[in-house]
């Protein structure tokens, strides 16, 4: 029975794969001379708050009679987009000198709603055969200050450029050069007509020219990549590497070097005890050998190290998947949302490693309510998500953004953690359960547990959590400017294989300090190296949710509501992300450690 339920999950969770990246692996589009090129509207949004989107249609706009919306996949709901069909009539290899779209009289509310989203630099985005096409509403002048002139006007003409490479699209763009803007000042100026309502009279036209491109299909998503509608920024940044590279030689060197030499010493001088045994050990004696009977007692909410283990261990699968795959060119920049896609997906089918590998630990540690431990390690991630989720989609189903998912979205998400991600995650803790061995531990624990001494300040976990927090965020902090720039901001990350190296020595920063930590809390005869582990270095979460308050107020020019409570909401989300990861590889690196050292000194 439980091989047939796992057959109809691991099927049920390949149809969702593919269902949610069906979209974005449609073959190319060829097209015959006369051919109808459908042109998408998709939203609008401040240019400065990039998750701030509206559909298209909410501006006072050409539109057809029956709005038509085009299917999208998972991941580009995610994304906010909305595309529908458009009044444009763009013909393959046709060109177009200027024709009417439409005529619209506008109302004085309407102008208004106009003239605000331009002054608030509200631009739009089109797609056109999976490509994105920007450009602004309107146009904006501020000149002098005495007189202080103060120009809006609304672009009534747009000029498409598309490239072409015989039957297929390549690259296409949208132009107002040499094209005079409609002052929207009350109802009247330059190509406008007062209606008697004083309100404004405008004709909506277009123009298309198509041009010859020597780029082939499968090489166009190099092309947009060149276009330079939002500002590049985004460069091989090999200053950021080699700090990051120099700084993860000289901690390896401090580990490796000072501390086994320490150890060295330490080794000889315990291994002369004549009579050392695990029950009577000289008292004159001190150090972290004096502890061996205490260190691996188990801790505290042991079923909530194993959650945070099990929930830790999963997004490191994750966050490899993704980079694995987006190096394989799997998230090119014309597949939208299918980033989105693949992190959901992936999500859901790795919620059996976090099971697995927390109720086995759990198991291992002598945990008995393992049923208890699969359910807060189902919840310790996606309770707190769909809590921050639940109040930033609430601010945008109230300010009538497209980044709010409509209910049938909802549902699905919902129908792959219940109907997936819930059930691989019992799985793999009944797995784990009944595949957990003993603990593997060099020394056995008495029933009475030492005293700890009193510990100077420089070893109390507050510290420890600053130092442990602080060296992996300073190993990305450059790069976690171009995540965020990416992220929040306008730019499309390519540099996916200088990604994996610096996650790589986030993780080999995170692992070498906690060993170092975990080594000088032993020295002062602590053995509460359990949870003090995972905290050192999860602690670089406060440190990159810090970090996003001052980009924010520092690096980027987002405001209002909506786009703060995103922000500040999946930032801290974010955070409690890389804490997980970054905590279970600290307590993974000093357990491997510790079992090292008390399995290398001579002990009856």
């Amino acid at each position: 029975m439980k091989g047939r339920l796992q057959i109809f999950i691991e099927g049920l969770a390949m149809g969702i794969v593919a269902l949610s990246l069906l979209p974005c692996a449609e073959g190319v589009i060829k097209y015959k001379n006369g051919d109808h090129v459908t042109l998408y509207v998709n939203k609008v949004g401040p240019y400065h708050n990039p998750q701030e989107t509206y559909h298209y249609y909410t501006l006072p706009v050409c539109r057809p009679k029956e709005i038509r919306h085009k299917s999208l996949s998972l991941g580009e709901v995610l994304d906010g987009d909305r595309m529908a069909e458009s009044m444009y009539d763009i013909r393959f290899l046709e060109n177009v000198d200027k024709r009417t779209l439409c005529q619209l009289t506008l109302s004085e509310t309407e102008v208004e709603q106009l003239r605000e989203a331009i002054e608030e630099l509200y631009y739009f985005e089109f797609v056109l055969d999976e490509i994105p096409i920007w450009g602004f509403v309107g146009y904006m002048e501020e000149s002098g200050f005495l007189p202080h002139s103060h120009k809006v006007g609304l672009w009534t003409h747009l000029h498409f450029n598309v490239e072409y490479n015989g039957e297929t699209v390549i690259f296409a763009n949208v132009s107002v050069k040499d094209v005079k803007p409609v002052p929207l000042e009350g109802g009247t100026g330059v190509g406008s007509i007062s209606g008697a309502s004083g309100g404004l009279t405008v004709t909506h036209t277009y123009s298309v020219r198509w041009f010859e491109s020597t780029i082939p299909h499968e090489r166009r998503a190099e092309r947009l990549r060149d276009y330079f509608f939002f500002p590049k920024t985004l460069e091989i940044h090999w200053l950021s590497i080699i700090n990051s590279l120099v700084l993860v030689v000289l901690l390896l060197g401090f580990v490796i070097i000072i501390l086994m030499r320490v150890l060295k010493n330490d080794f000889a001088r315990y291994n002369m005890e004549e009579d050392g045994s695990c029950d009577d050990l000289d008292q004159s004696d001190n150090g972290w050998k004096i502890i061996h009977t205490d260190v691996f007692r188990f801790p505290p909410y042991k079923s909530l190290l194993c959650a945070v283990l099990g929930v830790g261990a999963q997004f490191l699968t994750l966050a490899t998947g993704i980079i694995i795959m987006a190096l394989f060119g799997m998230f090119n920049v014309h597949r939208h949302g299918a980033i989105n896609s693949a992190a959901i997906v992936l999500y859901a089918l790795t919620s059996c490693v976090s099971g697995y590998c927390s109720c086995r630990f759990y198991t291992q540690i002598q945990g008995q309510r393992w049923v208890w431990n699969i359910i807060l390690t189902s919840s310790l991630f996606s309770a707190p998500l769909f809590l921050t989720w639940s109040v930033v989609n609430s601010v945008h189903w109230c300010s009538g953004s497209t980044q709010a998912l409509p209910a049938s979205t909802v549902l699905l998400l919902l129908a792959v953690w219940a109907l997936v991600g819930f059930p691989l995650t019992v799985i793999g803790g009944i797995v784990g359960k009944n595949g957990a061995g003993a603990f593997q531990a060099p020394c056995r624990t008495r029933n009475i547990p030492r005293q700890i001494p009193a510990q100077p300040w420089y070893k109390h976990t507050a510290v420890h959590m600053t130092i442990g927090g602080f060296l992996p965020f300073s190993a990305i902090s450059v790069e976690l400017y171009y995540i965020f720039a990416t992220v929040w901001g306008r730019e499309s990350y390519t540099l996916y294989g200088i990604l994996l190296c610096v996650f790589a020595i986030l993780l080999s920063v995170g692992a070498c300090i906690s060993v170092a930590l975990t080594y000088f809390l032993l020295s002062g005869e602590d053995y509460r190296w359990w949870w003090r582990s995972v905290l050192s270095t999860g602690s670089t979460g406060l440190f990159i949710f810090a970090y996003s308050v001052f980009y924010y107020s520092n690096r980027s020019s987002m405001s209002g509501a909506v786009q703060s409570v995103e922000f500040f909401g999946y930032s801290l989300l974010t955070a409690l992300v890389f804490s997980l990861m970054l905590g279970t590889v600290s307590f993974c690196a000093s357990l491997t450690f510790i079992r090292y050292i008390y399995r290398s000194i001579k002990m009856d």
